[in-house]
């Protein structure tokens, strides 16, 4: 059973959400909260895989709320957002959410979504989250060398950078013919040295780092 916390401040949303998600078998929902504040207590309280976090909130906004509740618990952090291409939904990602959906997401995609998060593969539409993150480390010119960068060994710094470019365990395996258990093992210890705990989280200190950068080929 996948459980589900819903933040957002707008009750329509936060309620259209949750009926969703608990119609699905196998998806309930552990609460529901209002603005960032409640999320982080009740999140600490209530045990949740994953959590659809709305960013623009009183009290306390969706970042403080997911930098907090990342570093306190294993959920993951699914930010809700309007826009895509938006300079919150970058520092959320930087604050530690593993992905995001934009709030008109139709419902099965919703539902694919926490599914995909709560099973670990946290980078959703790759070609959306690396545009995203390409927008807004171009306009930085300060390089911040990622702690645990130098212990990847020439393998995983290919997979990581294979990985930063949004292609999946199974296109690495093809590109560097390799099979794809040995990939998710790569990628597993990339995660380990990173000290990261998703691929987004991985694929933000490639950016970062200067292993891959704005606008280098995807293939």
């Amino acid at each position: 059973m996948i459980r589900v916390g819903v933040v957002d401040d707008q009750t329509l949303v936060r309620t259209g959400f949750s009926m969703i998600l608990d119609s699905e078998p196998g998806i309930e929902v552990a609460f529901q909260a209002a603005d960032g504040r409640e999320a982080i207590e009740l999140a600490q309280r209530h045990r949740a895989d994953v959590i659809l976090m709305d960013i623009r909130m009183p009290e306390l906004d969706g970042i403080a709320a997911t930098r907090e509740i990342t570093a306190s618990t294993e959920a993951r952090i699914l930010i809700l957002t309007t826009f895509d291409l938006d300079e919150y939904v970058y520092a959320a990602v930087r604050a530690g959410a593993s992905g995001f959906l934009l709030k008109d997401t139709p419902p099965d995609d919703l539902v694919h979504a926490v599914q995909v998060v709560a099973d670990g593969e946290a980078l959703l539409a790759p070609s959306v989250t690396r545009r995203l993150i390409e927008e807004f480390v171009a306009g930085s010119s300060t390089l911040t060398p990622a702690p645990g960068l130098d212990q990847l060994t020439d393998r995983e710094l290919e997979v990581l950078s294979l990985m930063a470019r949004g292609w999946s365990n199974a296109e690495i395996a093809t590109e560097l013919i390799l099979g794809e258990t040995t990939v998710k093992t790569h990628v597993s210890r990339v995660l380990l040295k990173l000290d990261v705990r998703d691929r987004v989280q991985a694929v933000v200190a490639a950016y970062e780092s200067g292993l891959v950068r704005p606008g280098q080929r995807s293939d």
